[in-house]
């Protein structure tokens, strides 16, 4: 212990309850789910398809720093291969999930893979080709020479009921003249199915929330960018639907809390379990989850 400069002990404040929307919808898509990936903290392997996705969201980041007149397919195109070089470098694990043409790889290249039928590693030239069609199709759905965002990947956070803080980064906010919020979430996957769709709209309802309690406006527009297909998910909310939806969330963190104290966290099954990653720790696999974490991590995980 140490002694703070006013004579009495240093004591660390305690940690502030946190969530974002992504642990959040993993508790509403599967209890299971939420403890393995937040509690047990155990490993996923990162997907090719997850890698490009990212790969993507880098681009659209940096096409936004030139200027209007040269956002062009041309111009995003070029980005990409830089781009993959750096978060490559950045984590170089990433490189495993392409071929370099020494081994055996996948003539196409083919997403939406569910867990447990792994398909062959792409080339890199298919890889980057892949990400170079997605842009394609982003620049068919919106021109970004008419667009000057006011924030990019922007983290924002918001305190609920006076002790939980919800959080989470934003692909892109557009502030118009008149000072209309349109949140942008860019989707790498194909056209939405009904579950994914409502799990989207669930983690843009969490931004509009933060942007409402933080900034006192709501959202003219939730908008989804679906890249590969070239379609466009606008939702747009009010004020009584977010009450709602801040109930919801408080209710969710209160059940994370309830099932961490009594170490119950039970699988939901439902068509989202072909794509998880953890099949082989779940009963209705024939898995078996690990022992609990003790001492438990119990603070709620962002």
């Amino acid at each position: 212990m140490t002694i703070g400069p006013d004579g009495l002990p240093d004591v660390e404040p305690p940690r502030q309850a946190t969530l974002s929307p992504s642990r959040a919808a993993d508790f509403k898509t599967c209890p299971l789910l939420y403890r393995l990936r937040s509690i047990d903290r155990l490993p996923e392997r990162t997907t090719a398809e997850q890698a490009r996705g990212t790969l993507v969201h880098a681009v659209l980041e940096q096409l936004f720093d030139l200027p209007a007149a040269q956002r062009t397919p041309a111009a995003a195109a070029d980005l990409v291969a830089p781009a993959w070089q750096r978060l490559a470098a950045a984590d170089p694990t990433l490189a495993d999930l392409v071929s370099d043409g020494s081994s055996p790889a996948a003539a196409a290249d083919s997403s939406d893979q569910p867990a447990g039928h792994a398909s062959p590693r792409p080339d890199l030239d298919t890889f980057l080709a892949v990400a170079r069609e997605l842009l394609s199709g982003y620049f068919t759905i919106e021109d970004p020479r008419r667009l000057e965002p006011a924030e990019r990947e922007s983290l924002v956070n918001a305190v609920v009921d006076g002790e939980l803080l919800i959080r989470g980064y934003i692909d892109r906010l557009d502030v118009s003249p008149a000072g209309d919020l349109r949140v942008v979430d860019y989707k790498t996957g194909g056209a939405p199915r009904e579950a994914f769709e409502s799990r989207a709209l669930f983690q843009l309802k969490f931004y509009a929330l933060v942007l409402w309690r933080t900034r006192g406006v709501v959202p003219r527009v939730l908008r989804l960018l679906y890249l590969r297909d070239a379609e466009i998910c606008d939702y747009t909310p009010d004020a009584e639907e977010l009450e709602r939806f801040e109930r919801t969330v408080l209710a969710l963190w209160r059940a994370i809390v309830q099932a961490t104290e009594n170490r119950d966290f039970r699988p939901k099954p439902s068509r989202l379990c072909d794509w998880c990653s953890y099949q082989a720790y779940c009963p209705q696999y024939g898995g078996t989850p690990p022992p609990f974490p003790e001492p438990a991590n119990e603070s709620v995980s962002s």
